[in-house]
């Protein structure tokens, strides 16, 4: 059972910044905390992972004939990283818990890149459609998202596998820092491409209803994206410098559900 500590009425303003890191401290350190707030998270990226399958087989269903177009992709790609994501968190005690140490960074990393993949495959979409808005070409767009993706997946294998060999803070420190500069590469990138969609978008005259909400929906998807990647470079450069922060250890839940189900 879970004790709840209650708050004194006469507590005063100096008070309470100590019984906030108290408290902060008991639900860190309780089993039972740790528990709910990962069986949570894992229910909450379950049902998003579900919700994207389900909208695959709605989309398949009613197109079959186009074949595996950007949208079947970025909803297979949703299903499968928030799928990782919900196995990771309903795992947590083993997850946290394996030998070699680099396996917990592969497991929690791994879906961060996918992450990365899913969204940067919306802003290709999005940079065709503003080439082809432009008359300008789209050949070299596919390869240049193909040739980015592999670059990173290929030196994150490396960071793991220099980890699995020596495991030391150094490299600790520079897998941190890629995966910081990972985040602001995509975070530019919803704000270059997002960023012209708009604009050109607000170009033209908005006669109706649709084309307003499709206006919308690219300003509020750009904007949510650039802040989500641009916290997220900042969140992981600050566990980097301080192990307080770093949500890759089991005894911060409360990080991580602020973490994942804010950002």
């Amino acid at each position: 059972m879970v004790r709840i500590r209650k708050i004194p009425l006469d507590l005063t303003l100096t008070e309470f910044p100590a019984l906030v890191s108290s408290w902060w401290d008991e639900v860190n350190e309780s089993t039972h905390w740790q528990d709910g707030i990962f069986y949570t998270l894992c229910a909450a990226y379950a049902l998003v992972s579900s919700i994207a399958l389900i909208q695959l087989i709605r989309i398949e269903l009613r197109v079959p004939e186009y074949g595996w177009t950007t949208q079947k992709v970025f909803h297979l790609m949703n299903v499968i990283v928030n799928g990782v994501r919900a196995v990771v968190f309903g795992f947590h005690k083993q997850v946290f818990l394996l030998h070699p140490k680099v396996l917990i960074f592969v497991l929690l990393d791994l879906p961060s890149l996918l992450f990365f993949s899913t969204y940067t495959l919306l802003a290709l979409f999005w940079a065709e459609i503003y080439h082809q808005a432009r008359s300008l070409p789209t050949d070299k767009l596919r390869i240049s998202y193909a040739a980015i993706n592999g670059v990173i997946y290929v030196i994150q294998v490396c960071i793991w596998l220099y980890l699995w060999i020596d495991d030391n803070s150094v490299v600790e420190f520079i897998g941190n820092a890629f995966i910081a500069a990972v985040s602001f590469i995509a975070a530019l990138g919803y704000l270059l491409y997002g960023g012209r969609l708009f604009f050109m978008l607000k170009r033209f005259p908005i006669e109706s209803k649709g084309r307003r909400k499709k206006l919308n929906e690219v300003g509020s998807v750009t904007a949510i994206c650039f802040t989500c990647f641009l916290i997220r470079c900042s969140v992981v450069v600050l566990s980097a410098f301080d192990s307080d922060a770093s949500l890759d250890v089991l005894d911060h839940p409360v990080l991580n559900l602020i973490y994942y189900m804010v950002f």
